[in-house]
């Protein structure tokens, strides 16, 4: 008798091989048996005409806060994520001195975009070093397995303090210091070390993640205590300026450790084929020796705009501001008055402090912002841009931007893809997603709570790439589901999951494939404090299944914890254990 049987599904294994009709076992939480089941289950699950897939494994999210009092963590469990890591950007909240807690709250608040609020009154922080830190998260049962990694804007400020804050260079006493502390993290369980090296990524005061300027020597240092772990991905976001010397510390970093070193690479609205460039000089690194992979995106990177985010094009505008603190009631009253739209429409868009292309985007970027409908469309074309609407409608971009966002009682969205959309189209992140030195990730789940909801990119993946696109060639769906599953957990060294195979931790997805959809984003306002996140749902996940124990009917939780900590790289012993028994 197995404990679970699913029966008659249509299995999409994770490993690229063609979907085939099959039965799959379950037993003690991993796979027993994938085929032809002839012994009944406990539970028999009947999955007919469903897509059997395994859990999705998302690398790159930032639940290191939420983690610590939400065993749920959704968005990302709405998806069919059963596996996350977190720790990226060099942002974190271990080590943590007792004098430096609201620093770093600061620091997430600023880079990630979550409210300093929600994370000072949900975390209770029980630890000091990054090893506490661990046992800290394993203490909570989970809907999901979460795995994290060491990062160094918390590492510099722990043996530095003010100086690792301001990004002074680190003496050769400091560089010792901080490469012990990753080391022990890693040795702890910590899958990774990752930095910032990007000047988009600032604290709420303003300042650089510690780090961002940190020189050849502090990095490869800290490589060193990587390769004394024996294992660990060394992650960075980075402006990758100037770009040869950039590669060439990374080059030699995943050499000297023999561990792999993973960048974002995005295509900029600046330098549309700058990413051609990077993907060469990945591949010619790569050709050395080394084991340099890009993390790519599965769409155009961009932000929300609406009236309760945390941007939108009217946000600097002298009648915005002087609403901007009013509880909602009152402010959409005021949008809906007429004598304030037409003054606010009237007021010039005044200059931030911070003046980038990038705000110029925001301000006046109609021509690349786009109204996000019910049915949200993350590839549209030219003419669906608030500057083509407007043109053919005799109106100024202003006006239907404010119609576009008073949509829905005042919850409309704009879409505006900042990175990854230089073109109209999405064609080269199909290239990327096709290269074999790229990687599926940047959802960035639990992250950018009032501008970005892409942690929804597992079911993006499935409706965009494999079934609905029409603007260009498709991915199939036993490529799309490798890319999310057995490439990202070889990626951080998880051997036991990702794919459906004997043996393998028994994380699954039960997808009925012609109902799967995304629903509109939406804010909400349920994070410890009263804090607001952007959400997304999904339809069409019939179950999800974790280390044998469904989690989720339906879009439901069903209350089930099976999740854990993971520590450190998983092989494949359970599957050879399995296969002596």
């Amino acid at each position: 008798m197995h404990d679970m049987v699913i029966r008659g599904g249509t299995i999409v294994d994770g490993t690229g091989d063609p979907a085939f009709i099959g039965d799959i076992a379950i037993d003690r939480g991993q796979i027993s048996a994938v085929g032809k089941v002839t012994g009944p289950g406990r539970e028999e699950i009947d999955a007919t005409d469903l897509l059997v897939t395994p859990g999705f494994v998302d690398i790159h999210t930032h639940y290191d806060g939420q983690a610590t009092w939400d065993p749920e963590l959704g968005p990302s469990s709405w998806h069919g994520v059963t596996s996350i890591v977190m720790g990226n950007c060099g942002v974190g909240f271990a080590p943590a001195a007792p004098d430096k807690h609201d620093w770093l709250i600061g620091l997430m608040e600023g880079v990630e975009d979550i409210p300093g609020t929600a994370l000072a009154e949900g975390m209770t922080w029980g630890w000091e070093s990054f090893p506490e830190y661990l046992d800290a998260l394993e203490s909570m049962p989970r809907t999901i397995d979460i795995a994290t990694q060491v990062p160094h804007g918390a590492v510099r400020a722990y043996v530095m303090g003010d100086r690792g804050a301001a990004n002074e260079a680190a003496t050769p006493a400091d560089i010792v210091a901080m490469a012990k502390i990753v080391e022990e993290g890693l040795t702890a369980g910590a899958l990774g070390f990752t930095t910032s090296r990007t000047v988009l990524h600032r604290a709420v005061d303003g300042t650089v993640v510690p780090g961002t300027y940190a020189d050849r020597a502090e990095l490869l240092g800290i490589g060193e205590g990587i390769a004394r772990a024996g294992h660990g991905v060394f992650e960075m976001a980075s402006d990758l300026n100037p770009c040869g010397e950039e590669f060439a510390w990374m080059k030699d970093v995943s050499i000297a450790t023999g561990m792999p070193v993973s960048f974002a690479l995005l295509q900029s609205p600046l330098d549309d084929e700058g990413w051609r460039d990077q993907l060469a000089r990945t591949d010619a690194a790569n050709a050395e020796g080394a084991r340099v992979t890009a993390q790519v995106a599965l769409r155009g990177t961009g932000v929300l705009l609406n009236w309760r985010g945390t941007a939108h094009p009217f946000v600097t505008r002298a009648s915005w501001r002087a609403i901007a603190d009013l509880p909602w009631d009152e402010q959409l009253a005021k949008l809906r008055d007429p004598k304030f739209r037409a003054q606010l429409l009237a007021d010039p868009a005044e200059r931030p402090e911070i003046d980038s292309a990038l705000v110029d985007l925001l301000l006046h970027g109609w021509t690349i912002q786009f109204p996000l409908g019910e049915e949200p469309d993350y590839e549209p074309a030219a003419d669906d841009s608030i500057a083509a609407i407007a043109a053919r409608e005799g109106r100024t971009p202003e006006d239907v931007a404010y119609d576009t966002m008073m949509a829905d009682d005042g919850r409309g969205f704009i879409y505006l893809p900042i990175l990854n959309y230089a073109d109209g189209h999405l064609d080269h992140v199909l290239e990327l997603l096709n290269h074999p030195s790229t990687v599926v990730s940047l959802s960035d789940g639990g992250a950018h709570c009032g501008v970005i909801c892409d942690a929804a990119s597992p079911t993006f993946m499935l409706t965009h790439w494999v079934r609905d696109r029409h603007r260009g060639a498709r991915l199939g769906i036993e490529a799309a589901v490798k890319l999310q599953t057995a490439d990202t957990a070889a990626m951080y060294g998880l051997g036991d999951r990702g794919m459906l195979k004997p043996g393998m931790m028994a994380d699954l997805n039960l997808i009925d494939f012609k109902r799967l959809k995304l629903a509109k984003p939406y804010i909400a306002f349920d994070l410890p404090a009263g804090g607001k996140r952007l959400l997304q749902r999904a339809a069409g996940y019939v179950a999800t299944i974790k280390s044998g124990v469904v989690t989720f009917r339906e879009g439901v939780p069903t209350g089930a914890r099976p999740g854990r900590l993971v520590r450190g790289p998983r092989g494949a012993a359970a599957a050879e254990r399995l296969a002596a028994e």
